[in-house]
């Protein structure tokens, strides 16, 4: 724990790292159990055949969009949050580190508590033990995130490809039982739902996560090696997710890949397969937390927001309460796509592809456009009948641009002078 990964500054070239690190954090975050349901809500709605036109076109709109943050995080070497500062000012950046970061604990305490009320229920011991494992799992999920990306990669090094063969021993297992390709494509559907709503669930899937995968691409030692991990991570990865909750609805009508390894009698795969599923996403979403909390704060003490931030989600986690944030979480996902758009259209639009350095500029303490921008981009998605998260970007994007033609004389960044 000798490197705090740079909270509040950009990360230097001797930091960097190559395409095997970058792609095993990125897939560990994306290797979600969350987006398996939402592959389940497909499944029971399109052929097979429909179901992979839409999970490859959702798939690569979202690995687009978060492979366009991640050059820019690698052109920068700085993450969303400290962007933030540029596209709303010093102050107005801190409602951008409160959406991101809130989304992120309240992630934390789902992840803890679906982990320990899993287990109970899978190993059949007394319902008395899930909360003393809330507090248990609360607290350890936060140790590699508290090492940084050297940790994340570690377990991340060993977790993913363990997951990804039990995914496709479970997939094999799934086609056999249903009778091959035949079978699966004899299965009809029960429910229905319009192919852009469809596309829009699977965008949502983790459109949040592409928006703060900025914390791990800054890292990437070229624009090669930052979009490739994050198409890896974004399309191929979040992809298997979705087709896995699908499948697993259309032949056990169950989307967790560990209730689908339970019903097919893999008892210890499913249980290797739960922990490791959450906790390479739980060290990645309290690292997301502790990025916005340091940018929030001012300060470079990135372990210790990382354990306040680990106990205040497990706290959420113990009461209960992470039951009731999830509709809200969902609806903070419509919210985070803008700020997306935004510092895409700050950087290649005002700044010219090119940040000045964040310790030499004089920012404003609130950047109008971007607010501004944000308001109405954020508005727009929320409005949308048609694919919100992609009417927000889009939005951001354009009303960004025209506010900043029309304040084409305000300075970029005043330049400190010692």
């Amino acid at each position: 724990m000798n490197q705090s990964d740079y909270p509040l500054s950009e990360v230097p070239q001797s930091a960097r790292r190559g395409l095997l690190p970058m792609a095993f954090v990125l897939l560990g975050f994306t290797f979600f159990t969350a987006t398996m349901w939402a592959g389940g809500t497909l499944g029971k709605a399109f052929s097979f055949s429909e179901l992979l036109w839409v999970i490859l076109l959702g798939n690569f709109l979202l690995g687009a969009y978060a492979s366009v943050l991640a050059y820019i995080a690698f052109k920068s070497g700085l993450n969303s949050v400290l962007m933030g500062r540029y596209c709303f000012g010093e102050v107005g950046s801190k409602l951008s580190d409160f959406v991101l970061g809130f989304t992120q604990i309240g992630w934390y305490a789902w992840g803890t508590a679906t982990l320990a009320i899993v287990l109970v229920k899978v190993t059949g011991i007394t319902e008395s033990w899930q909360t003393p494992l809330m507090i248990l799992f609360g607290m350890a999920f936060c140790i590699t995130a508290m090492i940084g990306f050297k940790g994340m990669e570690i377990l991340s090094r060993f977790a993913v490809p363990l997951m990804l063969i039990f995914i496709l021993i479970s997939l094999y297992t799934g086609l056999v039982d249903v009778g091959g390709m035949a079978g699966l494509l004899n299965i009809e559907t029960t429910e229905s739902l319009s192919f852009t709503a469809a596309v829009t669930i699977v965008i949502g899937t983790f459109i949040s996560g592409g928006t703060q995968a900025t914390n791990w691409s800054r890292f990437a030692n070229s624009g090669k090696v930052a979009i490739i991990a994050t198409m890896a991570a974004f399309f191929i990865g979040n992809g298997l997710m979705v087709l896995t909750g699908a499948l697993g609805t259309l032949i056990y009508q169950q989307a967790d890949i560990v209730d689908v390894m339970l019903a097919q009698g893999f008892l210890v795969l499913a249980v290797l397969m739960l922990f490791m599923n959450i906790w390479t996403t739980q060290d990645n979403t309290i690292y997301n937390f502790a990025v916005a909390g340091c940018n929030l704060l001012r300060t470079d003490k990135r372990r210790t927001v990382t354990v306040v931030g680990a106990a205040i989600g497990t706290l959420l986690a113990v009461f209960g309460m992470y039951n009731f944030l999830i509709p809200f979480l969902v609806l903070l996902g419509t919210f985070i796509p803008p700020i997306g758009g935004i510092i895409m259209a700050d950087f290649w639009i005002r700044h010219k592809g090119q940040y000045p350095s964040l310790a030499n500029s004089q920012l404003a303490a609130f950047h109008w456009p971007g607010i501004v921008a944000y308001a109405i981009a954020s508005a727009a998605a929320y409005a949308s009948p048609v694919m919100p998260p992609v009417v927000g970007v889009i939005s951001a994007i354009l009303i960004y641009a025209v506010l900043t033609m029309i304040t084409q004389n305000q300075p970029k960044a005043a330049i400190k002078h010692s």
